[in-house]
């Protein structure tokens, strides 16, 4: 009874059209205190223990670095060296934007942010060359979801704070799967290139390859910087968050020049906003959790899926469902602080591994970023390319259906995700 009063009040507020950070506060707050005899002090004490988590600390920095990157000209060399190295294939450009968006999700760890900075040059040069606003608004609505599957990522630390899972073997297991999925995306835009005869680049000689390698080399090192950092143990996931909002400034800054110290506190006030913002996200979600527990329902939803014998085929299955439908109203972050708890007690009593679950929910975050009525890519794509967003909608169907079928992919073969934590010794 308590599940159905708790969850019939969280749609009702969202409904009303209420942010869904104060729609999960409003729904804890008026069950704790109408419908249980818990103290307020409690509450408020849960408020800070909650989110006392070193991990979380990863977040701004990720954020900041981000911001770095975008407002620094790393992403326009990034684009350069991937046209020169792919851009004499059908659809030299669209396949150059992949290439862009998986270099740039390596450094910037946000989908988003990969959409506008690789997004609002390219896109612009693609029209100029002759391709169609809807391919080139396709490869970059979709591509740009790479960012929060190719390590670092911000959604798999809010995995991590809301199921205890180690960051280092998430962003591990992530590598694999991310490269495999940006290679079926091109594979897509490469096909849907020749099939309509879509033009290519003159295909820049190895000289012109090495320039645009050089030109890109200080944003690309950060690759090294974090992943490198992390594996080699010299620092933990969010100290090397710290390194790489550090190096980005030094990079922005006084390498490319591209962002000047008058411009510096314009991007640390974005981030602190974007930092505040999912925060605030995480801190009421810390408390939606605290009453699920509190109230039994992770385990009651567990003991009753237990018994209907379900297997891990068709849990995952259903999981996948239940994820995709949320996908439809909000966003990765909200899902995977609302959602990880109530499905991670049953993923771990059937058996499945917690790092392989949180790949899962990852590339469902990215299939629901790319579709209405809520995808947060579609929206920044929309302000780049200004297309409706039911024009986007139909320009991104090939890509999408692409990612689906990756989907199936990494849920049903655990090893696309397990194996590199494994030869690391990051998991059993």
């Amino acid at each position: 009874m308590s599940t159905l009063i708790i969850f019939t009040l969280l749609v009702v507020l969202m409904l009303t059209g209420m942010p869904i950070s104060i729609s999960l506060g409003l729904t804890v707050l008026s069950f704790l205190f109408f419908m249980t005899q818990v103290p307020v002090e409690s509450v408020a004490l849960k408020l800070f223990t909650g989110i006392e988590k070193f991990e979380i600390m990863a977040i701004p920095f990720f954020i900041l670095a981000g911001n770095f990157l975008t407002h620094g000209g790393v992403a326009r060399r990034m684009i350069k060296f991937a046209t020169a190295m792919v851009g004499h294939f059908h659809g030299g450009l669209g396949l150059g934007g992949v290439l862009a968006c998986a270099l740039f999700a390596a450094v910037s760890g946000s989908s988003p942010a990969t959409v506008v900075a690789i997004g609002s040059i390219l896109m612009p040069a693609m029209v100029k060359a002759g391709f169609p606003n809807r391919f080139g608004a396709g490869v970059i609505t979709t591509s740009g979801a790479l960012g929060i599957l190719i390590p670092p990522s911000i959604v798999m630390v809010m995995y991590s704070v809301s199921t205890n899972t180690s960051v280092g073997a998430l962003f591990m297991a992530g590598v694999v799967p991310g490269l495999l999925l940006a290679f079926m995306l091109g594979l897509t835009t490469w096909y849907r290139a020749w099939k309509n005869d879509y033009p290519r680049q003159p295909k820049a000689s190895w000289n012109e390859r090495l320039k645009a390698f050089r030109e890109s080399v200080w944003g690309l090192f950060l690759i090294v910087v974090v992943m490198g950092g992390i594996y080699s143990g010299i620092f933990t996931p969010t100290e090397a968050a710290a390194m790489s909002a550090v190096y980005a400034f030094f990079v922005a800054v006084f390498v490319y020049k591209d962002l000047g110290l008058k411009d510096v506190p314009r991007v640390l006030l974005s981030s602190a906003n974007m930092s505040a913002m999912l925060l605030y996200i995480i801190t009421n979600a810390v408390l939606f959790s605290f009453l699920m527990t509190h109230e039994n329902i992770p385990q009651e939803m567990a003991d009753w899926m237990m018994g209907t014998g379900i297997g891990v085929i068709g849990f995952l299955l259903m999981a996948n469902i239940l994820l995709l439908l949320a996908g439809n109203f909000m966003e990765p972050s909200s899902i995977v602080l609302i959602l990880a708890p109530i499905l991670f007690p049953i993923a771990m009593k059937l058996g499945i591994d917690p790092v392989h679950f949180g790949i899962i929910m990852v590339v469902n975050m990215e299939v629901g970023m790319c579709h209405p009525p809520v995808g947060l890519n579609l929206y920044v794509a929309s302000g780049i390319t200004k297309m409706g967003i039911t024009e986007l909608t139909i320009a991104v169907w090939p890509w999408l259906l692409t990612m689906l079928t990756f989907l199936i992919l990494v849920t049903y073969w655990p090893t696309l995700s397990l194996w590199l934590p494994r030869m690391l010794g990051m998991v059993a």
